[in-house]
């Protein structure tokens, strides 16, 4: 079990890169939501869903591409200068273009007093799918540590110019009436800070991965682009499945329903589903090198295996202990959005799966067949945009967190089936279904039985979600004893 420990120490310190900044991020969701009205931050959440998906196309698949090819080079600089200067190129064209056609833009998007929203954000955008090679390469050379540093830093000075702008500003009576601040653009100064923030971003990264790349191979980028386009196309349709339901909402919600409100009440719960979300990016970012470094081993399958029922049951564990404790959790958003807590179990169960999607689809990249994920990405879209269509109309943002939901279990089940003819991994299917169910009925147990004494209440919640890692230790014949003493002895 040497490369579970290899794996969780590296998942660990890329936990640092994403747990600790999205926390910090964390900040700023009870800060907008008691700043900003629901509508208000209607637009903000639409604004960051648009964000996503120019994400995954500007960056191409490259990362996954680069890790690909990077592995199998004995002298990588080449590829890396190649993927460099290809994100360097079309970033800038990204930004160019937005900026030039914005005043088109929110005219369509119902924001006509606003371009700076567009200018500012293709700008964040362009920064940060330019910076995704350089960070790729980190991880490659395992800089761990360099990594995560970096990625907090980001985050913390755009939490501290969100502050700074949003409550220090608006009470200081010489800041509110310096040039640095205009009462009347607040919603302009969330794009600015993080603006500001991918510019430092960009600056520290360029100086730590290295001297800047000096050569550009062609043929290098050909080779690169058949691998990475499937996982673009795919990423794109993932990006319909995880952003477009908050887009959905603004124009399938009646008018009388008041869509951007519906919107920033959804945006607001789909952060309190975070931590599942933190962790899988924590994993993704450890697992991605290694299931590379590992995929010829003799074991890689059975490797691949326990990955997935382990992330299973920790994911598990994670919504158990979220959305069992929503009645904490809520107090992270003003009192405005709280409407919406019950969508959050349902997001917490989509993010679980659409990790586990991540953990089968490393079959097709292995395999180089990653336009196998164009067909599982997009079949999942097509659910996704078919359920909010009908759904969103009838029952608002329930519709969208259904659909969400749906999509994913949709496209694990397709990978799955897809996996067991090319590159079949045993994983241990009835285990795992068996924890799957065990922790929705306690869940549900946990939901339906109320308990008016709160403290009581609370130690019953711990007792079910205790009873979920009784039943994990007994099926997997785990000696607490023993793994005790290796622990020590690890040390």
């Amino acid at each position: 079990m040497n490369y579970l420990k290899q794996l969780a120490g590296q998942t660990v310190i890329y936990g640092l890169s994403s747990v600790v900044p999205r926390l910090l991020n964390y900040l700023l969701v009870p800060l907008y939501t008691r700043v900003f009205l629901p509508e208000e931050y209607g637009i903000v959440t639409e604004m960051y869903a648009y964000l996503g998906f120019f994400l995954v196309l500007l960056t191409f698949g490259m990362e996954t591409g680069y890790f690909r090819f990077a592995t199998k080079l004995t002298n990588n600089n080449s590829i890396y200068s190649t993927a460099f200067y290809t994100l360097l190129s079309t970033s800038s064209l990204f930004i160019i273009i937005m900026s030039f056609l914005s005043s088109n833009i929110v005219n369509a998007l119902g924001y006509p007093q606003n371009p700076e929203y567009i200018v500012l954000l293709s700008m964040v955008i362009g920064l940060d799918a330019f910076c995704a090679i350089p960070f790729a390469k980190l991880r490659l050379e395992n800089k761990a540590f360099t990594f995560s540093i970096i990625k907090i830093v980001g985050v913390t000075i755009n939490i501290l110019l969100n502050l700074f702008f949003l409550t220090l500003c608006p009470k200081v009576e010489i800041l509110k009436n310096s040039f640095l601040y205009n009462q009347n653009i607040g919603i302009t100064y969330v794009f600015l800070s993080n603006l500001a923030s991918s510019l430092l971003v960009t600056i520290v990264l360029l100086f730590k991965s290295g001297s800047i790349p000096k050569s550009f191979n062609l043929n290098q980028l050909k080779s690169l682009m058949l691998y990475s386009l499937p996982l673009l196309i795919s990423g794109l349709g993932g990006t319909t499945n995880e952003s477009f339901d908050r887009i959905f909402i603004k124009y399938l919600v009646p008018e009388e329903s008041n869509p951007l409100f519906q919107l920033g009440i959804y945006g607001s719960n789909v952060k309190l589903a975070v931590l599942m979300v933190l962790f899988i990016q924590m994993y993704r970012y450890a697992a991605e090198p290694f299931f590379f470094s590992t995929a010829e081993k003799k074991d890689s399958p059975d490797v691949y295996s326990n990955m997935l029922k382990y992330f299973l049951v920790f994911t598990l564990l994670i919504f158990l202990s979220v959305g069992l404790f929503t009645d904490v959790f809520k107090y992270l958003v003003g009192t405005n959005f709280r409407e919406g807590l019950g969508v959050v179990p349902i997001l917490l169960i989509a993010n679980l799966f659409y990790g586990v999607f991540f953990n089968l689809s490393i079959w097709y990249k292995l395999t180089n067949k990653t336009w196998y994920g164009i067909y599982y990405t997009f079949a999942g879209a097509l659910l996704t945009i078919t359920l909010n269509i009908l759904l969103i109309p009838k029952i608002g943002y329930y519709g969208a967190a259904i659909a969400r939901l749906a999509c994913y279990i949709l496209m694990c089940v397709l990978c799955y089936y897809g996996g067991k003819k090319i590159f079949p991994i045993p994983y241990q299917i009835k285990r795992m279904l068996i924890y799957l169910f065990s922790a929705l009925i306690l869940f549900l147990i946990g939901f339906f039985i109320n308990i008016n004494i709160y403290f009581v209440s609370f130690a019953f919640r711990i007792f079910l979600i205790t009873v979920f890692l009784y039943v994990f230790i007994r099926i997997e014949k785990i000696n607490i004893k023993s793994r005790i003493n290796e622990i020590k002895l690890w040390k």
